[in-house]
């Protein structure tokens, strides 16, 4: 299964005018972050950028310059999540934007079949909040001490690890990082060889005799039908 986990920074809050200026994502296969990503700055040919906005994100017009139009970064970005799921926090807004500028280029609109919302997610696992994603980060032990600014693949990559978590699976980035290989690169999975001792010698009951009667006693009184007599007594002895 491909998801790809992704984020936008954009001029402003009007998905009518305002333009994508940062689009970021993360490719994960089978919940695994694959190493591969997406990012781009994108030049919003003349938008001026919200200062409430650039409060936000840090990204100034400045940055800007010389930066791809959407148009010129749209079929590379459609080949990289072509198939895939795709995972925002606050999904509408960033599809929103998306979908506009995919419109002025006469690209069809994604799918909303595709799209999976993260705060929908943590609302319905966390509904007492807070469901940002610095708080899910802390409520997660996710470090995000680099975001000192919002950025769209700092946030793709921390809402991969998020997005893990909310699904009730262990952090991915804790799995990967136990199975480096001496030269630093990661090792696949599925050539990991791993053993599984036996214990030299059992493990001594928990249960005291006194324990041990009293089950027997129980067990004795139940009548001739109780599933307990069916239980042989060596597997008894095995679960105690």
């Amino acid at each position: 299964m491909r998801e790809i986990i992704f984020d936008t920074e954009t001029t402003g809050l009007d998905t009518r005018e305002d333009r994508v200026i940062e689009l970021g994502g993360v490719e994960l296969v089978n919940r695994f972050p694959t190493g591969r990503t997406f990012h781009k700055y994108i030049n919003p040919q003349g938008r001026q950028i919200h200062h409430e906005a650039q409060t936000v994100h840090g990204i100034s017009a400045a940055d800007l310059q010389g930066k791809p139009t959407f148009m010129e970064i749209a079929e590379e970005f459609l080949a990289f999540i072509d198939g895939a799921k795709l995972v925002a926090h606050n999904a509408g807004f960033d599809i929103g934007f998306l979908n506009l500028e995919f419109g002025r280029l006469g690209h069809p609109a994604i799918d909303p079949g595709r799209i999976v919302d993260t705060l929908a997610l943590a609302r319905r696992k966390h509904p007492m909040g807070p469901n940002s994603l610095d708080a899910l980060c802390r409520r997660y032990g996710i470090d995000n001490g680099r975001r000192t600014k919002h950025g769209a693949l700092l946030d793709s990559e921390l809402l991969a690890e998020v997005y893990i978590e909310l699904i009730g699976g262990k952090q991915a980035s804790l799995i990967l990082d136990s199975i480096l290989t001496p030269a630093g690169g990661r090792q696949n999975v599925d050539d990991i060889d791993i053993s599984i001792g036996v214990r030299p010698i059992a493990l001594p009951s928990r249960l005291t005799d006194a324990e041990r009667a009293a089950h027997a006693g129980m067990v004795g009184s139940l009548g001739e039908k109780a599933l307990w007599l069916r239980v042989p007594p060596e597997a008894s002895s095995a679960a105690q």
